[in-house]
């Protein structure tokens, strides 16, 4: 490799790096602390949402720190993805992929980039390579996905404890009872303080 690729691997670990940390820091520092993060996870369908919330923080923090430092890539790339297939999985799925709607494009991003970091290697300006750590290509990338695939099932397996929402259970009327009724006016008022006039104020 040229200094110039050398010096991209720097960069990007680097940059995935510092935000892996801020979003830990975030997490137990932030607006909801580690109440606010715990009550986040929990509403995902996570137990022990308190473990859940310091869990993230020493897992990202620790992601971020390792890449920075260029040491046990293929260990940190690892724990990257497996907190991008959680947050994607379990938060952005639904939303479809684009992030402006809180879809999965970032996250998936993020992972995809760990794991190219994973096959790659760190670079020559890190500490694996001072080690004489040398993890990379096809067994690098092998160790970061499937660490962060087992380590992602097994938190699921453990922790994930989705609510199931409960039958409506209030009788609906059948077209028989609807015949003769009389039509709603069309000037009739809207009810107030509906779900979905709170909704538009919150908004």
């Amino acid at each position: 490799m040229s200094d110039a690729e050398f010096a991209v691997l720097l960069l990007v670990r680097v940059v995935v790096g510092l935000i892996m940390i801020m979003h830990g820091l975030n997490h137990w520092r932030g607006g909801g602390r580690i109440e606010g993060t715990a009550r986040w996870f929990t509403g995902l369908g996570l137990r022990q949402g308190v473990l859940q919330a310091w869990a993230s923080v020493f897992t990202e923090v620790g992601a971020g720190v390792l890449l920075v430092l260029g040491l046990l890539t293929p260990l940190a790339c690892a724990a990257v993805i497996s907190v991008m297939l959680v947050a994607g999985l379990l938060a952005h799925r639904p939303n479809g992929l684009f992030v402006f709607k809180d879809g999965y494009e970032y996250v998936l991003t993020l992972a995809v980039v760990a794991l190219a970091l994973a096959v790659l290697g760190p670079g020559r300006w890190s500490v694996d390579h001072a080690a004489g750590i040398d993890v990379t290509g096809w067994t690098g990338g092998a160790i970061a996905l499937g660490v962060a695939v087992v380590a992602t099932g097994g938190l699921l397996g453990t922790f994930w404890r989705p609510e199931t929402k409960a039958a409506d259970t209030e009788p609906k009327p059948d077209a028989e009872s609807q015949v003769g009724a009389e039509p709603e006016s069309e000037n009739t008022p809207a009810p107030e303080n509906t779900p979905e006039s709170v909704d538009q104020e919150a908004r």
